[in-house]
């Protein structure tokens, strides 16, 4: 992008922060600026466009270079074509992702939360809560896009810190939250910034006397490799996967390894996992957004299913193990639709199982 005047500047992050205090304003969790169209905001789950002519590409570029270069991340975008990164704005955090469409660029920015909330608050159920009581395993949160995994991991991270003199270390691609340190001390490393990757950051954790590790994502084999292990010898390690349920959540897991090292790796899965917290945001019938959980501990039933290749089995366990506080999905979903909160037909559209909704319905 060409450089700007030193009035141009001022009048295009004049601009840029009357979107951000839209966003705030107007309690959007998202704010997207994409070229020929005009600025939207997503407010409880649905994207609804500002009322300003659609943005040229050359206005969405100008904007958007403006925003990198308050945060000096040129030469990372010239590099990789696209970046992420988090800055604060009237004492609120955004997580923002800037990438090329069509060549020109474009942006997406995610409102955090200003405070992190307790797992309660959350409405994640007490089970979840129950596993960080380990001080080794795995605990992996899952879930699509924007259904509030960070914010999860992050309630975690916040819950350990509070009771525990540990040691946290924090691998994000960016830093979304900043933790305060309480009893114990919550080292946070940004992906770019300071470490190459997440696997590489992992490695080192090794040697950074970690009680417990947070990695934003699993995203590629030698970061799945390096989670395994760190919770093999001895650490906690909290994560999240892009996946729909806990059974789909184990599959990937071992479908990230070649074939021939699987066996191996569903056995070292089995032993080392805690639980599963998979979750969705769904829009309430009066506004706003409400959680839906599927949580699943890894007793001895479900640990003996992912080593003998029969993950497809773990929903029909959960749905029979409320009494050792697993949740189904469908039953969260039940609950809610029974309290009024959301709608049938949402509640069906998000079930794993819609037969098994219907009977806890009907």
């Amino acid at each position: 992008m060409e450089p700007h005047t030193e009035e141009a500047t001022e009048t295009l992050s004049q601009e840029f922060n009357w979107l951000l205090d839209n966003t705030i304003d107007r309690g959007a969790s998202d704010l997207h600026i994409s070229a020929d169209n005009a600025p939207h905001l997503r407010i409880d789950g649905v994207l609804w466009p500002l009322d300003v002519p659609a943005y040229t590409p050359k206005k969405t570029g100008d904007i958007v270079s403006v925003l990198i270069g308050k945060h000096l991340q040129h030469k990372i975008l010239s590099d990789r074509k696209e970046l992420d990164f988090s800055f604060s704005y009237r004492e609120q955090r955004f997580r923002c992702n800037v990438y090329y469409s069509k060549s020109a660029l474009c942006a997406s920015l995610r409102l955090l939360p200003n405070k992190i909330g307790s797992l309660a608050e959350l409405g994640v159920p007490p089970a979840a809560g129950d596993m960080l009581q380990h001080n080794q395993g795995l605990i992996i949160v899952a879930g699509p896009t924007g259904h509030g995994k960070s914010t999860t991991l992050a309630s975690m991270v916040d819950l350990i810190s509070s009771n525990n003199r540990e040691h946290i270390i924090t691998i994000e691609d960016p830093v979304e939250f900043v933790f305060a340190h309480k009893k114990g001390i919550v080292s946070q490393r940004e992906v770019t910034v300071d470490t190459p990757s997440f696997a590489s950051a992992l490695r080192a954790a090794l040697r950074e006397d970690p009680d417990v590790v947070m990695v934003g994502e699993m995203r590629d084999l030698d970061t799945v490799e390096a989670a395994l292990q760190m919770a093999e010898t001895g650490h906690l390690v909290l994560t999240s996967l892009h996946t729909n349920s806990a059974a789909q959540t184990a599959e990937r897991i071992i479908n990230f390894f070649p074939p021939h090292q699987q066996r191996q790796v569903r056995q070292q899965l089995a032993d080392i996992l805690l639980g599963v917290i998979s979750q969705r945001l769904l829009t309430k019938i009066q506004g706003g957004r409400v959680l839906a959980t599927e949580i699943m501990i890894a007793n001895s039933a479900v640990r003996s299913m992912i080593r003998e290749g029969k993950t497809h089995q773990l929903n029909n366990l959960i749905q029979t193990s409320a009494a050792e506080g697993m949740v189904s999905l469908e039953k969260s979903l039940a609950d809610l639709v029974s309290r009024g909160e959301i709608s049938l037909d949402d509640a069906m559209s998000w079930a794993i199982d819609p037969r098994n909704l219907k009977t806890l319905i009907y």
